[in-house]
């Protein structure tokens, strides 16, 4: 599995209709947006995934991406991750991992009775400069282990309108970001601390990408993942 980015009705009707879009608009700015927060909250968990770069501290949403969360803290309880490459590095973009034979073409669920399962998508998550997301291969119920965070430190607001996108989130686009991927994957967890590392693994020596020969991401010395420290669980039962 690899990360493909792809980049006449009456006055009183009408009238009708703009009330229903200005209340969405302000439904929309008054969502609660926890990737804004490096607390971890009492409805989050938080991981550590340590590497040979160093340790990035995660927290975890599975209340809005229950399916993501529960696939990646078991496998994580497993020692799944551990030794998986980031072995697709886009440096000003993302960094990906999530597949034991580093090649990007494996990936497990012990969700969906182990099947890959569908992108869970919420106006509360966003692609924002260290947000985690699952990595798919298109519509469908295409996502499973990999995943990827984004490191884009570039601003990225231009052309964002408040009728789609809540005003706290435009303005933290404008410290990085790849908002041309939201509503296509799975946003369900945020970077807290540990960005460095992010950037230190982004910043890497590439090479072509055997699946995509024109697409320069092949880490040359590629970091690893040691293990991934669970500091605060969930109960998916509850």
């Amino acid at each position: 599995m690899v990360l493909i980015v792809v980049i006449i009705g009456g006055l009183l009707y009408f009238a009708n209709s703009s009330d229903s879009k200005t209340d969405a608009k302000n439904d929309l700015q008054s969502v609660e947006l926890p990737q804004l927060s490096k607390e971890v909250g009492k409805d989050e968990a938080e991981v550590q995934i340590q590497t040979t770069a160093g340790n990035i501290n995660i927290k975890l949403f599975p209340k809005l991406a229950p399916m993501a969360v529960e696939n990646f803290l078991t496998l994580a309880k497993e020692g799944y991750y551990k030794n998986n490459e980031f072995f697709r590095v886009i440096n000003d973009f993302m960094i990906q991992t999530g597949d034991p034979s580093n090649k990007g073409t494996g990936s497990k669920s012990v969700v969906n009775n182990n099947k890959p399962f569908a992108t869970e998508i919420s106006n509360q998550l966003y692609h924002i400069r260290g947000a985690v997301s699952l990595a798919n291969s298109g519509p469908g119920e295409t996502s499973s282990s990999q995943f990827f965070i984004v490191q884009n430190p570039q601003a990225a607001e231009q052309g964002l309108s408040t009728s789609k996108y809540p005003e706290k989130i435009i303005d933290t686009y404008k410290k990085g970001g790849s908002p041309f991927l939201d509503g296509q994957y799975t946003v369900f967890g945020q970077v807290i601390s540990g960005m460095d590392v992010v950037d230190k693994i982004a910043a890497g020596k590439v090479e072509a990408n055997p699946n995509n020969p024109q697409e320069e991401s092949s880490p040359v010395n590629p970091e690893k993942i040691t293990g991934v420290k669970i500091i605060k669980g969930w109960d998916f039962k509850k």
